[in-house]
């Protein structure tokens, strides 16, 4: 291969790369402010019906913690793999 076709392929790669990572980022965001949206209903519908226990908010906050950070691991996970394959 030339030098000039293989750096035209590595620029491709790299854009290919980029652009199937921002994807995988704006699904996982998606997936977050939606797993951000249903804590926030939990908390304000425990807190309507009158319920302030420590405990339960704690456990509601650590579940949307869990849920919101979830997407971007495994869309990370599924970027790195798709990347080695390529390799």
């Amino acid at each position: 291969m030339q030098p000039a076709q293989e750096s035209q392929s590595k620029v491709q790669r790299a854009v290919s790369d980029l652009v199937l990572a921002e994807l995988f980022l704006v699904q996982a965001t998606i997936e977050s402010v939606a797993a951000i949206g249903d804590g926030i209903s939990a908390i304000t519908g425990n807190s309507a019906e009158g319920e302030s226990d420590a405990d339960n908010l704690g456990s509601v906050l650590q579940r949307t913690a869990d849920e919101a950070i979830e997407p971007y691991t495994t869309r990370f996970k599924y970027f790195r793999e798709l990347t080695k394959k390529d390799s």
